[in-house]
């Protein structure tokens, strides 16, 4: 076999493989859909030649981007919604900006899913206890070889840094930032305490308190203990998903 009959086997099967399903041709196809005025023939078009690539296209982001925050058992249930959402904009399309169709509609797709995500991720955040979060291995974010403690540690560092900057945003009343400065320093001094008990650690943040001066009740400290938690799992859980810290108010 001659040398450039080799190099068209190699190009054909190249061809024959290829994964490319959203082509020019369904941009134009897009554009006829758009001009097409008969409601048959306009339905043909969508079917024959770009529900597929609508479908794919779909696909391929939800996975590429890890979109799993779903209310639907089956994927397919979401890009269905997806694809409704695209069929209602497919109208606003227009080549003729300079726009392709692949990175137009994947763009709509993205942000579509960035708010479907968003809204159940918080759902989730809300319902389910930090503890199982940070069990659950869809959270597999590493730190280079650093283990899951070490990587706990370091967003704990970060946290309290966080939050001694904002101390006066957080806690503006009265002694409300001594307390929820006490509280942190269970975090800081993390290594070396042995006992977890709860009520132990509240009689431990009370001793801290009294050497400052000042008496707190339990309902005080559980009050800023509650701000303390909601603000470290959400962001930790974030953390987790994602592998930044980027702190944010509950």
């Amino acid at each position: 076999m001659s040398e450039n009959k080799s190099k068209e086997k190699v190009v054909r099967k190249k061809r024959k493989n290829s994964k490319n399903y959203f082509t020019y041709d369904t941009e134009m196809a897009i554009v006829r859909y758009n001009n097409e005025p008969n409601p048959k023939i306009r339905s043909d078009i969508y079917r024959d030649e770009i529900h597929y690539p609508f479908f794919k296209l779909t696909e391929n982001i939800i996975h590429t981007f890890k979109f799993y925050y779903t209310e639907v058992d089956n994927i397919e249930h979401l890009q269905h919604e997806v694809i409704t959402f695209l069929l209602t904009k497919m109208y606003l399309f227009d080549p003729t900006n300079g726009a392709k169709a692949y990175s137009y509609f994947g763009t709509i797709v993205k942000n579509w899913l960035i708010l479907y995500n968003n809204k159940n991720y918080k759902d989730r955040v809300k319902k389910a206890p930090v503890d199982d979060l940070y069990k659950d291995e869809t959270y597999s974010y590493s730190l280079g070889d650093d283990k899951g403690i070490e990587k706990l540690s370091y967003f704990i560092d970060r946290y309290i840094k966080y939050v001694e900057d904002n101390f006066t945003k957080f806690f503006p009343k009265g002694n409300d930032a001594k307390v929820a400065d006490a509280i942190l320093e269970l975090f800081r001094k993390r290594e070396n305490i042995e006992i977890f008990n709860k009520k132990a650690l509240y009689i431990y943040i009370r001793e801290i308190m009294a050497t400052n001066g000042l008496e707190v009740k339990t309902p005080k400290i559980t009050k800023i203990a509650s701000r303390l938690h909601n603000l470290f799992k959400d962001n930790y859980i974030y953390f987790l998903d994602t592998g930044y810290i980027e702190f944010q108010e509950e």
